[in-house]
């Protein structure tokens, strides 16, 4: 039996519009992996760096810690201290020689405002800590005296405590485009940050929570 032409003719746009449904629905889960409708929309610290983003990413994990328990793995997050606690094997492919703590380290607990972030061993890369609220916020921002590139970029990690004694441990990424071409660029790189940022998301809990191993167990996604 043959195929009505008319339905033939439905075929490609019928598949060409359930692709890009996909492709947003893909990119608006990664954007906001495992956060709230409420933690999407809030507004939090670091978020005034950049008054206008054009694209923002908020992703999130619940610990069984309190803040305090928590907020030294943040501390001494960087290259060359503790690590980005994500998979340090990509990472180190690509030259960037990050070795992730699995203990707190007393030296790499003084972080402040104006202190250069190393993401490589490259200065080039620098970030620099542009807000410290110890057991609250650290945000990491480009460098004021770093040359202009094609974006500007902030990046927030945030504690919120919940009655139940956890904590709510959200990561913002904000960028502002400087160039026309750097959407395409930073939607390439935002699918790889998400697969980075949610192994550290992960990599914080397992650590703070005084686990021996990465756990198994799936985290509960928020709908959305």
């Amino acid at each position: 039996m043959s195929v009505p032409r008319n339905l033939k003719r439905m075929a490609a746009p019928a598949g060409m519009l359930a692709g890009v449904a996909s492709a947003a629905w893909f990119r608006r889960s990664y954007l906001r992996w495992n956060a709230s409708d409420a933690e999407v929309e809030d507004r939090l610290p670091g978020d005034d760096f950049l008054q206008v983003a054009d694209l923002q990413a908020t992703r999130a994990v619940t610990i069984k810690s309190p803040p305090d328990a928590v907020w030294p793995w943040l501390a001494q997050m960087g290259q060359g201290r503790g690590g980005l606690y994500s998979y340090d094997f990509l990472e180190n492919l690509a030259g960037l020689d990050i070795h992730s703590a699995d203990r707190i380290h007393p030296e790499w607990q003084d972080i402040k405002p104006g202190d250069r972030f190393h993401l490589a061993p490259d200065p080039s890369a620098d970030l620099e800590v542009g807000l410290v609220d110890r057991g609250k916020a650290l945000v990491l921002r480009v460098r004021p005296d770093s040359p202009p590139g094609p974006f500007d970029f902030s990046w927030a990690f945030v504690l919120r405590p919940q009655p139940d004694g956890t904590t709510r441990l959200l990561a913002r990424e904000r960028y502002a485009y400087r160039k026309w071409w750097t959407r395409v660029m930073v939607e390439a790189v935002e699918v790889a940050s998400f697969i980075m940022s949610r192994r550290m998301l992960k990599g914080i809990k397992t650590r703070a929570e005084g686990t021996a191993q990465m756990p198994d167990e799936p985290i509960r996604e928020f709908p959305g």
